[in-house]
Formats: C-alpha cells, structure tokens, sequence
C-alpha cells in the first residue's frame, strides 16, 4: 500500500513540476538572450561591434591613440543619430605595438569578439599579416594609413585603404628630388619595416627614371627600429658628399636621424614620407627639423569637406588635428555607411557595398578600384618651417 501511495503522489505533482520546468526554461532562455545577439532574418539584437587597431602604446602610440579617436568621433555621431539598424555601434580597441606578429593575434582577438568590420591596421607590416585573418573569415577591413603596395596586390576583396601606395608617393618624392631640388648624389635610409623599406626601395626605383642624368643613388642602408644613436652611419653619409638622404621610416627615428645629423656636421636636408609628417617630428627634432621635406596628401585645412570633423576634433580633444585621425574617420564612416545601406551586418554584403561606394567625406569625394585602393591619391610634398608643416609643391600645379 505504501508504495503504491507514492505512485499515486508522484503522478498528481507531475504537471506542477512540468509547469515550472517549463518557467525555469524561459527565464534562462531570456536571459541567455540578452548575453548572446542572436540574428532572426534582418531582426538583430545587441551592439554592432567594429575594431580598430594600430600601436596603441609603445614608441608609436602617439599615431595609434590619433586613429583611435579619428574612428570615435565616428561612432559616436551614428551612435547620436540612433546607431544603425536600432542598435547602438561599439568600438573594440586592438594594440599592434606595430609588431606583425601582435597584429596577426590581434585579428584573431576581433574575429573572435565578432566585429563586423576593421577600421586599421596603421603600419604596413602590421595591416599586410592581420589581412589575412580578416580575409579568412570573410570580414571587412580599411585602413586609414598602410601604404605599402603589397597590401591590396593579394587579390583580398576585403581589403580596402583610403590613402594612397608607396610608389605613387615614392614617385612624387623623386620627381620632386631631381626636377626641383636638383640633388646631384642621394643617399637612401630606412627602417627595415615592411613600410619603411618599401617606400625607400620605391622612392630609390623612381629616382632610378633619371639615371644618365646627373643623379646618383650613392648608398642604400637599414636602420634598426628603435634604435636611438644613429650618428655613425650619418657620419658616413657625410665621408660620400652627399646632397639629400631619403629615410624610409616612422617619426620617432626621423626626428633623431635629421637631429643627429646637425651634431655630426650633416649639413643636408632630409626627405621623408607620410610616417614622420606628426607634430611628434618636430618636438623630437627640434630645430633641426627645419627644411625636411615630407610626402604627404594636400592641406587638410583647406579642403572644404573637412570643417566640421576638424572643429569637432578640437572641441573633443583640445588639439590640433594629428595627421592620421581624419584618415581613420573616414574609414569608419566607409564601413558604418555601407552596413546602415544594406541593413545588415553581413560581411559580404557591407564589402560588396564598400566596392560600390561613392563616397563624400572630410577627405573630399573617395571611390575604390578593383584593388581596393581609392581611384585619386594627390601627393604633395611639405617643407618643417618655423615649427610646422607647410604645402611646398604640388606636382599638378
């Protein structure tokens, strides 16, 4: 009797205990729900999560922290219209320390996250390796900064910059080096980084065109990154008479190079790419950063499209512009545009819409080729004078 009581206890509870199992499942599910976005057609809940990387400490950290804050002001404007698709955008931060290796597990880190999109990398050798996870699994990326060549000749459809390639600044600097400056024997420093050699071995390549005509390429030597005495091999570009050195690098070795050279006696200018135009050149040169010649893009100042984000950058940050932020807004402002037009956060569909893009920025009107690179890139050279950089020649003037 005692055991067939039980039965009968056990039975007449069942459908209560069913009733809140049932409760029980739907609590955890709810909460499970608000842990995990979860996509039901174009319904998707959640944060819409996009990267952005570069040396964000370190002896770089000045450029990273500048793209960063380029890509913020970005977000932060969509977010103030409401975000997209009624979601609300977060940024996710990613420190290269310009090591290609740290670059490479960095892309994995924001693969993982699940961020839609990469505005970044900033140094070529950081952007080239990192391409390749973001191509593996299908994700956007636009950097504002990386000029090497090699970055969009891999035939990676998700692979988009908004400056231009080493060998159209290496050209310019050339150009410039033979036609103005009439420098007769030219020597060629560099970094031994993917960006840094590669413009000088561009830069060298182009001066090549004048050969048989008064110039001579007289020295082609590294540097070590990080290195902070470089007065032996100055001494030696002294010993082979030179006119001008070309230096292939980033401005923390640029501002020491064109210092070090006045303390041995190097009484030449330098010349430089788009890596060492930063007002950081100036604090670490000093006056001896007076004469440098720089390739960069045209006067931001001046372009007309450019007013607001640079009152804006000002107002936020209390500072002047840094060369590189108004790159970085523009790349988010690319990607965010393409995921708001398609209404969506698949990745193939924001990287066929970016392909198509015509686009009206700060930086004035940007469209992209097959490989990703824009269709103008209007490199300039600029002169240090008095403390800050100034236009000096438009080669299409």
């Amino acid at each position: 009797m005692a055991q067939t009581s039980l039965f009968l206890v056990q039975k007449k509870r069942r459908p209560t205990c069913i009733f809140l199992s049932l409760i029980l499942l739907i609590v955890i599910g709810a909460g499970c729900e608000k842990k995990n976005p979860s996509t039901e057609g174009e319904k998707v809940v959640g944060e819409i999560l996009v990267g952005v990387a570069g040396p964000m400490t370190g002896d770089q950290s000045k450029i990273g922290g500048d793209v960063e804050r380029g890509a913020r002001i970005a977000v932060e404007e969509w977010n103030a219209r409401g975000g997209i698709m009624g979601r609300m955008i977060r940024l996710e931060v990613g420190d290269d320390r310009h090591d290609p290796k740290e670059a490479v597990s960095v892309a994995n880190k924001m693969v993982n996250l699940g961020i839609v999109g990469m505005v970044g990398h900033f140094n070529s050798s950081a952007s080239i390796p990192a391409s390749s996870v973001y191509h593996d699994a299908g994700i956007p990326m636009i950097t504002p900064a990386s000029t090497n060549p090699r970055l969009t000749e891999q035939g990676f459809k998700n692979v988009f910059r908004v400056v231009g390639r080493d060998d159209q600044q290496g050209k310019v600097a050339a150009d410039f080096t033979f036609t103005q400056l009439k420098a007769k024997r030219v020597a060629v420093l560099h970094d031994k980084t993917t960006y840094g050699q590669g413009l000088a071995d561009e830069f060298r390549k182009s001066l090549a065109r004048f050969e048989g005509q008064g110039i001579e390429v007289v020295s082609f030597d590294g540097l070590t990154q990080g290195d902070k005495d470089f007065r032996g091999i100055l001494t030696s570009l002294k010993e082979k008479n030179i006119d001008l050195y070309f230096f292939g690098g980033i401005f923390p070795e640029g501002g020491l190079l064109v210092k070090q050279a006045k303390e041995v006696g190097l009484n030449v200018p330098m010349m430089s790419g788009d890596g060492v135009i930063d007002p950081k050149f100036i604090e670490i040169a000093g006056e001896a950063a007076e004469g440098t010649y720089l390739t960069f893009m045209p006067d931001i100042e001046q372009l007309p499209n450019a007013a607001h984000f640079l009152k804006k950058y000002k107002e936020k940050f209390g500072e002047e512009l840094a060369p590189y932020a108004i790159y970085a807004y523009d790349a988010a402002n690319i990607l965010l545009k393409a995921i708001s037009e398609g209404n969506s956060t698949d990745s193939a569909k924001i990287i066929e819409l970016m392909r198509k893009m015509k686009y009206d920025g700060a930086l004035g009107h940007l469209e992209f080729d097959e490989k990703g690179d824009v269709t103008e890139s209007p490199y300039i050279v600029w002169i240090t004078r008095n403390g800050r950089f100034e236009a000096f020649w438009n080669p299409a003037e």
